[in-house]
């Protein structure tokens, strides 16, 4: 795997650059077959793939931050290194998501993990999960929640469904990165959440701006509209429950975490907890600078996740990157 050679040092510089570096895009190359996916009654999700040249190397599904898409920098840029490396790539939308709020009777939260397992038994072949920030936390928890089974049991005529998981900038602990992303010097990239975030349920049509009166923070979106909407009762209770920490000790498939000190939305302490330490299968990469989802780097590598990743993926797939331009 490369260094990180940061290009920045600030943190709050390399989140806002992360996020607004023009990226690689081949969707011009590669065209995109954008399909709805029902995942269970009265729920469609979008997934919008490319598939490389001649036979794919394997599969690799990318799940979103949130209130992100598939229009992302960094879902774009990783499509774009997967595809020349051979690879397949889908960008998977949560539910509600790039423009779906229509076609979901309910919203996405942090834990929520059946839409992507339908879409996995769909897929029919093992896949390369890929989550960024709040996505990281979803395909953690469903490594975490499928064990041995995402394995399979040839014997029992049941399918591997994964070969590896990879989670960047993710906030394992939903509680510990709620109240740090509620600090002050946050309080831009709250502002900005939480007005998307209630952007997305008015589009829904199931919220009126009477409902979402005086909630300007996360926590209160996820205490009054999040948690009781699921069940959970309080914010409190959702972070508890849907955390991916509380099922890292059970994943048995490779899982990469890529995560930077400076992360100013979540504390690197988070990912001192023994479960991360103690699982075999669990490999760390701490990197001292890089943001939130930020990791631009000094060339060759402007984009070092992507690096990262597909040196990674390629390492277990026992399978040579196809050649390619960049």
């Amino acid at each position: 795997m490369p260094n990180f050679e940061p290009l920045l040092h600030n943190p709050h510089l390399q989140t806002i650059a992360g996020n607004f570096w023009k990226r690689p895009d081949a969707g011009a190359q590669f065209p995109i077959e954008r399909r709805l996916v029902p995942t269970e009654p009265g729920v469609k999700v979008l997934v919008e793939s490319q598939r490389p040249a001649g036979s794919a190397l394997g599969e690799i599904v990318m799940v979103h931050g949130l209130e992100g898409s598939g229009k992302a920098g960094y879902m774009r840029s990783l499509a774009t290194a997967a595809l020349r490396a051979g690879f397949a790539a889908h960008r998977f939308h949560m539910r509600t998501c790039g423009g779906t709020g229509h076609l979901c009777n309910t919203l996405y939260h942090a834990g929520l993990t059946s839409d992507l397992l339908a879409f996995l038994r769909e897929l029919g072949a093992p896949a390369f999960l890929v989550g960024f920030s709040l996505g990281g936390n979803v395909v953690l928890k469903l490594a975490g929640e499928l064990g041995d089974s995402a394995l399979g049991k040839a014997t029992l005529g049941k399918s591997v469904l994964l070969r590896g998981v990879c989670a960047i900038s993710t906030p394992i602990d939903l509680a510990a990165c709620a109240r740090r992303i509620g600090e002050r010097d946050n309080l831009i990239y709250e502002r900005r959440f939480a007005s998307r975030m209630a952007a997305r349920l008015l589009a829904t049509g199931r919220y009126s701006r009477r409902d979402l009166a005086g909630l300007s923070s996360v926590f209160q979106i996820d205490d009054r509209i999040t948690a009781p909407s699921f069940g959970f009762g309080s914010a409190l209770n959702y972070y508890k429950t849907q955390s991916a920490a509380r099922y890292l000790d059970a994943i048995r498939v490779p899982a990469l975490l890529i995560q930077a000190k400076d992360d100013t939305f979540i504390p690197f302490g988070v990912f001192e907890s023994q479960a991360v330490k103690s699982n075999p299968n669990i490999e760390l990469v701490a990197t001292e600078y890089g943001g939130h989802l930020g990791f631009i780097g000094r060339l060759p590598h402007r984009f070092w996740v992507d690096a990262a990743i597909m040196e990674w993926i390629l390492a277990r797939s026992g399978a040579k990157a196809a050649a390619g331009p960049g």
